[in-house]
């Protein structure tokens, strides 16, 4: 009875010493998801990638390992392409048509018409503020030798404008339309190199530029509703058919 009752007490303390290390293994588990959501959901996470592409490009001008990779791609590039690609000054606006385009198909966005409005503007002036001041400062010269406006690119980084909203209206929706959205964009960089517009750190850094630039004007989306003294309300549409004697149609009614 006794080597029983022992054996009985040694099963419930190996078992409450197995329970007890799986529950502290669940909470360090949690815990560390924890972390890891923290870090992914902080405000300053959004931040991370553009600025090692911007700091990319910077260090690009410096480093001789990192020109060494330029001047490499540039010559692998023109020795397998000789042509001159023209989409690229076409293709760049593709995905910020894209913001507005689906709402012609249906796809709903996070924000509405106003607030991409607003979003799609202040990037583009920030980014266009930054490309243009650093291309006359900076005087680094294009691979074609045309000009010392090389850095960053400012058709990378119109691209990336349009992808990274695409991606910030989207992402909830369909992952393939903010796919598309940087397949584009990054498409445009590549032109960009094999039409010998651009070094590669200009590229990298012309992206970091377009994407900084959007996730700025999230920023300021607030700043401007109380600036303006707007309520924050949803894009509504009204149809109303129209039937009379002679005439028949359809009366539309839509508040931003």
């Amino acid at each position: 009875m006794k080597q029983v009752f022992f054996t009985c007490l040694l099963f419930m303390v190996g078992s409450s010493h197995i329970v007890a290390k799986e529950r502290d293994t669940t909470q360090m588990n949690i815990s560390h998801c924890n972390h890891k959501s923290a870090f992914y959901n902080a405000s300053y996470s959004r931040f991370i990638v553009p600025a090692a592409f911007i700091s990319y490009g910077a260090l690009a001008q410096c480093i001789d390992d990192l020109q060494r990779i330029d001047r490499n791609t540039q010559k692998h590039a023109n020795k397998n392409f000789s042509g001159r690609i023209y989409a690229d000054n076409y293709f760049q606006y593709i995905p910020a048509v894209a913001v507005y385009g689906l709402d012609l198909a249906g796809v709903k966005a996070k924000h509405n018409i106003r607030d991409r409005t607003f979003l799609m503007a202040s990037s583009y002036l920030l980014s266009t503020a930054c490309v243009q001041t650093l291309k006359r400062t900076t005087n680094v010269i294009r691979p074609d030798d045309s000009d010392h406006f090389s850095f960053p690119s400012g058709h990378t980084a119109t691209a990336f404008v349009g992808a990274h909203l695409l991606f910030k209206e989207y992402k909830n929706t369909s992952p393939w339309i903010c796919i598309s959205g940087y397949f584009v964009a990054g498409g445009i960089g590549a032109f960009r190199i094999l039409n010998r517009k651009h070094w590669v750190s200009d590229v990298v850094a012309g992206a970091g530029f377009g994407i900084l630039s959007v996730e700025i004007s999230y920023v300021l989306l607030p700043v401007f509703y109380k600036a303006v003294g707007i309520k924050d309300m949803q894009t509504s549409l009204a149809m109303t058919p129209i039937i009379s004697n002679h005439h028949y149609g359809i009366g539309l009614a839509y508040t931003f």
